[in-house]
């Protein structure tokens, strides 16, 4: 954990091994390319410990491999009670994902801390589908949605960390 970092950030899904490690590299890569004056860390989470210890699926990192995103060396996690006090945001990937995080905060003051990654993607939507029990081209739609979101998230986050008011929050 950097606990220089000026803002922290969880992406999770539900087993943390195709949507939120997909969401971090392509977070990860974006974040190297732009400077915005903040130290940001990142890290991706599951709210189901199935896959804890398991790199990403093959098909999520041959998918952002060919995207120019590495993800092989990231290990899924599943999210506890203690990251609403580690992060100052969770995005989840879907709906479930945030009602399971919503039950999991220590507080409402910490739940207020866990929204929908797509929020911040120009083409409004609640989930990013799971593509674990599909083929390729779910995986390409994942990226899809999480390229827009993420250009959308970086695009907020120096009012996010504080730089500045946030509208309509």
């Amino acid at each position: 954990m950097d606990r220089d970092a000026d803002f922290r950030l969880l992406l999770v899904c539900m087993g943390n091994i195709c949507r939120s490690p997909m969401a971090e590299g392509v977070l990860r890569a974006r974040l190297a390319e732009r400077d915005l004056g903040l130290r940001v860390f990142v890290d991706s989470a599951g709210t189901h410990g199935y896959h804890t210890g398991a790199p990403p699926d093959p098909r999520a990192r041959a998918a952002a491999a060919r995207r120019g995103y590495e993800i092989g060396e990231l290990r899924a996690r599943q999210v506890l009670a203690e990251d609403f006090e580690r992060f100052d945001l969770l995005l989840a990937m879907d709906r479930d994902n945030l009602a399971e995080l919503q039950a999991l905060a220590p507080t409402p003051e910490l739940r207020q801390r866990a929204r929908l990654f797509l929020e911040f993607a120009s083409e409004r939507g609640d989930d990013v589908p799971d593509p674990y029990y599909g083929g390729s081209t779910g995986f390409e739609r994942v990226l899809d949605l999480v390229e827009d979101a993420v250009d959308g998230l970086l695009n907020r986050l120096p009012e996010l960390a504080g730089r500045a008011p946030v509208a309509g929050d």
